[in-house]
């Protein structure tokens, strides 16, 4: 390790260059990651704070939420517990408050005293209490909308007054209007004749003996989500792809650093130092420039999260954080042990002399 680190503050614009690049393609990998998982997660983040494990649905539905509808008495045979479960009505709806802009939206009804309107997360305001009362994401902020003001829902013009701003509330790739499951009755135009979209529990599993209904896991449901899955692969094959040129290159880098030492490591061999030190050396310096160029990319991806908008979404998954940053110090690593062979066997007097 020493004689990595004397070489590298002898040769400090080199190594320099070379810790530079590092930092580039890893701060690429790691915002084009944050970037891809941050709009995969707008498809289905008000699931995850609701803290849902299933969901029961009409099986014509195709498990699609916004398709399903369930009457007031198979809702009425589901719901055992509402601290573990909850009827939901989903709708797509265009709101719209005077002198703001539309926003399209996921119109969300649950019951006040079921777990889904208790888990909410408030950034700001206060619960629902009534019909004409709506609780809207943080997303309404970016534009433009506060507390008390009062929005349409749809064709329904009736107002209805926003009372609280929901963080991490996104639904389908839109930000969700909480409201009372008569408020997206009257929206969905159906009156009493369904009671909401689906079931949804904090269970594993639910029981269901309709044979209209079905229980389905919530990764089998996110995985139905509208482009969720088409999004995911794309940006799955572009960042994977990304990344294996991104490795291959640093590999590139690394192995001609180590090709043009030669020369140096033929002097320090014919000086008595033993090819194992040297190789120590050269992997050495490796893992030093990768876990500083990869450091450095970390706080800058952090940075750069910080200072962008709220309306670009961002979200970092310490798992693929620590993946991705293993992957370029291996990749660092193998670059250095392809020439590892001519390092360890360099006859002075052939390089010296030639």
């Amino acid at each position: 390790m020493f004689l990595a680190l004397k070489e590298m503050k002898h040769e400090k614009l080199r190594y320099g260059l070379v810790a530079l690049m590092i930092t580039l393609i890893s701060y690429l990998v790691f915002v084009l990651a944050a970037l891809a998982l941050g709009l995969a997660q707008q498809g289905y983040q008000a699931l995850d704070t609701w803290g849902v494990r299933s969901v029961v649905l009409s099986k014509s539905s195709d498990q699609e939420l916004r398709q399903s509808t369930l009457t007031p008495d198979q809702v009425k045979k589901l719901q055992a517990d509402n601290d573990k479960t909850a009827v939901v009505g989903i709708s797509s709806i265009i709101t719209q408050a005077k002198g703001r802009e539309k926003v399209a939206a996921t119109l969300v009804g649950t019951p006040e005293n079921q777990f889904v309107a208790k888990s909410v997360q408030l950034a700001a305001g206060h619960r629902i209490n009534g019909d004409h009362q709506v609780i809207v994401d943080t997303n309404y902020q970016t534009k433009g909308y506060k507390l008390g003001d009062k929005i349409t829902l749809g064709p329904n013009q009736s107002k209805y007054k926003i009372v609280g701003f929901a963080k991490d509330s996104m639904l389908q790739i839109a930000p969700v209007v909480y409201t009372t499951i008569p408020v997206w009755q009257a929206n969905r135009g159906t009156g009493n004749v369904f009671a909401g979209s689906a079931v949804v529990s904090k269970q594993a599993k639910v029981t269901v003996h309709d044979q209209t209904l079905a229980s389905y896991p919530i990764q089998k449901v996110i995985d139905k989500l509208p482009g969720y899955s088409a999004q995911n692969m794309t940006f799955g094959f572009m960042i994977g792809f990304l990344l294996i040129i991104s490795l291959i290159v640093i590999a590139i880098f690394l192995y001609i650093i180590t090709m043009q030492k030669l020369g140096n490591y033929a002097v320090l061999r014919a000086q008595g130092m033993p090819g194992g030190l040297l190789i120590r050396a050269t992997l050495a310096q490796a893992v030093v420039l990768t876990v500083l160029g990869v450091a450095i990319a970390l706080i800058a991806s952090g940075l750069t999260a910080m200072a962008l908008p709220a309306a670009v979404p961002m979200a970092f998954q310490p798992v693929w954080l620590a993946l991705i940053s293993l992957g370029f110090v291996v990749m660092s690593l193998l670059g250095s042990l392809i020439p590892v062979r001519m390092v360890a066997k360099v006859d002075p007097v052939t390089v010296i002399g030639g």
